[in-house]
């Protein structure tokens, strides 16, 4: 085994030094050996991807479809994601100049804060929220500010917002957001979104929206920042959520033409290009899969009924999923918001697993995650064992 020498071991990037690894990957790695563990730490549907979008990905491969294709991702691909657009959030892009198709909506997302980031700026990025943005953002030599929004029904108000940047002054460059929200499910009002985007035009910012699930939303219709300012907006968004498409890596961006060609730039040097079989696997699910989101959104909608009626009676108190397939408990009150220790004690002695909130920024402390994303036979014996554990605990005090 090859030993790096000690006179390279502090020569690493700077940027990449200051970065930890994922929260969510670490705790999950440190309890998946527990012996009949049930997992829902992850955000893994449990479906299976449609048959016809699996068998239009065969046939690319079968076609001997393996040559490098457009940087941007195919131009019928691209078509498809804009009137895909069009139709479920009322914006038209170019595909030839606004759109591009990514490997995962991750790399979306690194592309866009890349593009962006130069030492000194600084990003408005309210948590709880998914563990990726201020790591890419530290990357790119900029500042993360972290605005803990869970005292404010877990949304980033525009009072808030306007209170932060007063804070921070001018070198706030963007506000990211994500909606509906991981972890927390929570999703935005077509009258939350209006009064936050007239906060970000009026203060002159980007705005990065990361929507992958707005095809999961529960009693509520998802409105798109994208409606009110597409000039200043990145839109990012995939399919893994909506097909249970995950390993097939499959995103894309949507912007205006002259960021677009920024987004690409970097897009090309990260990745070059996604793979044909995911992209033609993507263009059947955009163009004959549209229903299947639809199966999917009720199948999810009637475990967030489940799972959220089941902690109401065992006791603990959650944020109710208005989107996505994560709901956010609060640890009980004997944990003195110690959600950490709550999540290894379930995993430990109720043999479920979770995430602690704490990993999706300081929004997250004294909270856990729950993913409703697998079987019902899963969270059934799931919600059994975490009444049992909370039954048992309460017997003790």
């Amino acid at each position: 085994m090859p030993a790096l020498p000690e006179s390279l071991k502090n020569k690493f990037s700077e940027n990449a030094e200051k970065i930890q690894v994922s929260g969510i990957r670490e705790f999950d790695n440190q309890i998946s050996t527990i012996d009949g563990l049930i997992k829902l730490t992850l955000g893994e549907p449990d479906m299976d991807t449609p048959e016809h979008v699996k068998q239009a990905a065969i046939a690319s491969i079968a076609n001997n479809d393996s040559h490098y294709g457009p940087q941007a991702g195919k131009r019928e691909l691209r078509q498809a994601i804009s009137n895909f657009l069009e139709k479920t959030i009322g914006v038209s892009y170019d595909p030839d100049t606004e759109i591009s198709v990514t490997v995962g909506a991750s790399e979306a997302l690194a592309a866009s804060i890349l593009s962006l980031a130069n030492s000194g700026d600084k990003f408005i990025i309210p948590t709880p929220i998914f563990s990726f943005y201020w790591p890419m953002v530290s990357l790119g030599g900029a500042e993360s500010v972290l605005v803990d929004v869970s005292k404010d029904n877990f949304i980033l108000t525009p009072q808030k917002l306007e209170e932060v940047l007063k804070k921070e002054g001018d070198r706030v460059k963007g506000v990211i957001l994500n909606y509906p929200s991981n972890p927390s499910g929570v999703e935005y009002t077509k009258e939350q979104i209006k009064a936050l985007a007239k906060v970000i035009k009026d203060h002159d910012l980007f705005v990065i929206t990361d929507e992958i699930y707005s095809g999961l939303t529960y009693g509520i219709d998802h409105y798109s920042i994208t409606k009110e300012i597409p000039e200043r907006t990145i839109f990012v968004s995939g399919l893994s959520k909506s097909h249970a498409m995950t390993g097939y890596r499959l995103g894309f961006m949507a912007a205006p033409k002259e960021a677009m060609a920024q987004l690409n730039k970097i897009h090309g040097f990260l990745v070059a290009t996604a793979s044909n079989a995911s992209q033609a696997a993507a263009l059947e699910a955009l163009t004959n899969g549209l229903d299947d989101i639809e199966a999917a959104r009720q199948k999810y909608e009637k475990r967030r009924n489940y799972v959220y009626r089941e902690l109401q009676e065992i006791g603990l108190q959650a944020v109710k999923p208005q989107g996505a397939f994560y709901i956010f408990i609060k640890a009980p009150e004997k944990y003195h918001n110690d959600g950490y220790q709550f999540a290894l004690d379930l995993a430990q002695k109720a043999k479920v697993g979770v995430i602690p909130g704490n990993a999706f920024g300081p929004g997250g402390e004294g909270y856990v995650r729950l993913s409703y994303a697998a079987s019902d036979e899963n969270l059934h014996e799931a919600l059994k064992r975490i009444k049992k554990f909370v039954e048992e605990g309460n017997n003790n005090d």
